[in-house]
């Protein structure tokens, strides 16, 4: 994680702890027992979902698993949005506003080294390479309480006021190349337009919280992340003759280099960018300069504009170089998630009840992470809050996210079932009944 130096965007947590709706004894005691009603089937969900695990837009049986629970639920169901996206619409009983709550469904072609008596087994083609499959982000939990908090929320439903948009997202780490998917699709496809929500909800697994914490960030919470890629073209030459040459693999360490003085040279220091080169190819043969060499990397930031100008700078860069150099550039820079935005309204109104369902001193503010999420696009649409959910096992270790040994305890979700819940009905005045 790597803090936005940009303090005021930060509200302290502390500051946002007002009183938030009390829960009446009563009430909290059918929340407790609703939540410990549903938590073991939607844990044996879990565990289904993460022993089959499916990449993004090819989660068929997933979907169709989250269908029919909605369904037996009572909910509208909609089903193949965005492929194999699934939306449930939970209509309460009393007047009041649109909460859309989401939850993302596809797994990582990481293959499990978890040991766990549910680990995944699966196989599958990614990229053109067969590959292990592995919920090795956390989505398996995020659609269990998606699931759970369906089910408590159906079951009181008569008292519920307002109405709860269930999405299941496919493709959160990215459409096949060639596809278009994930929540940038969905919205396309009108998952927003009936019933239109007032404010949308979200979670994800941090392996670096316990089980029982929360982590909150207000305002810029996840970077921008962009691909770029670059062809440095120069002319091939015998290794003994490199005068004859325009050797390109020189060309493009003093490239690769040229880079990291865009973050140390060209912005200022409490602008927050970070530019990686994850792929230098090139050459066939150790006797000859070759005539080209390929790059790829990203580009992570908070702020439109630095990421216009990284953009510029790179292109510039690339351009000078090469041309010194005798040879050219073909540079290509895509776009991709924009900055996750935690509302700073929406946060300061819903922090508190983040606070009171783990209890004093377990709601921790984090720094803002450079990893990026599509869920960006719904809360570009309405305003949103995305909060972390702690899933390491106290006295337990696991692995990062997107790692072969990250383990998430199913002791998380009905911690994160409790959170969604009681979001919906703080937000929608439902505890006032």
């Amino acid at each position: 994680m790597k803090p936005l130096v940009a303090p005021f965007l930060v509200l302290p947590i502390i500051a946002l702890l007002t009183a938030a709706p009390p829960v009446a004894g009563q009430a909290a005691a059918r929340l407790d027992a609703a939540i410990a009603e549903h938590t073991p089937k939607v844990t044996q969900l879990r565990h289904q979902i993460h022993q089959h695990p499916e990449l993004s837009n090819r989660e068929t049986e997933t979907a169709a698993l989250v269908a029919a629970h909605l369904r037996a639920l009572g909910l509208e169901v909609r089903t193949g949005v965005a492929h194999t996206g699934v939306v449930g619409v939970l209509r309460g009983g009393r007047p009041g506003p649109v909460v859309a709550l989401r939850a993302d469904m596809d797994a990582l072609p990481v293959t499990e080294a978890t040991g766990l008596p549910y680990a995944s087994t699966t196989r599958a083609t990614f990229a053109g390479q067969e590959v292990g499959v592995m919920h090795a982000c956390g989505h398996d939990v995020h659609t269990a309480v998606g699931l759970g908090t369906a089910s408590v929320l159906a079951g009181m439903k008569a008292d519920l006021a307002g109405t709860v948009l269930f999405i299941f997202q496919p493709a959160e780490e990215g459409a096949p190349p060639g596809e278009e998917g994930g929540a940038e699709l969905m919205l396309k496809e009108g998952v927003f337009d009936d019933p239109k929500p007032d404010v949308v909800f979200g979670l994800h697994s941090n392996p670096a919280l316990t089980v029982g914490e929360l982590g909150v960030t207000p305002g810029p919470a996840m970077a921008a992340s962009d691909r770029w890629t670059a062809r440095i073209i120069g002319r091939q030459a015998h290794g003994a003759a490199p005068h004859e040459s325009v050797d390109p693999v020189v060309l493009a360490s003093q490239a690769v280099l040229a880079l990291q003085t865009i973050r140390s040279r060209n912005l200022s220091p409490l602008a927050d960018a970070l530019l990686t080169v994850g792929i230098i190819r090139g050459g066939e043969r150790n006797n000859i300069i070759p005539g080209e060499v390929y790059l790829e990397g990203t580009v992570r930031t908070f702020d439109p504009e630095v990421q216009d100008l990284v953009e510029r700078r790179m292109r510039e860069i690339l351009d000078g170089i090469t041309q010194a150099g005798g040879g050219s550039a073909e540079f290509t820079y895509e776009r991709g998630n924009p900055v996750t935005v935690n509302n700073p309204a929406l946060t300061a109104r819903m922090s508190p009840t983040l606070a009171r369902v783990v209890g004093e001193g377990r709601l921790e503010q984090l720094p803002p992470m450079t990893a990026a999420e599509d869920f960006s696009y719904f809360a570009q649409r309405v305003p949103g809050l995305y909060f972390s959910l702690g899933t390491t096992k106290p006295g337990t270790t696991s692995g990062g996210l997107h790692t072969p040994t990250m383990i998430a305890d199913d002791g998380a979700i009905p911690v994160g079932i409790r959170a969604m819940t009681s979001l919906v009905l703080d937000y929608t005045g439902s505890q006032q009944r």
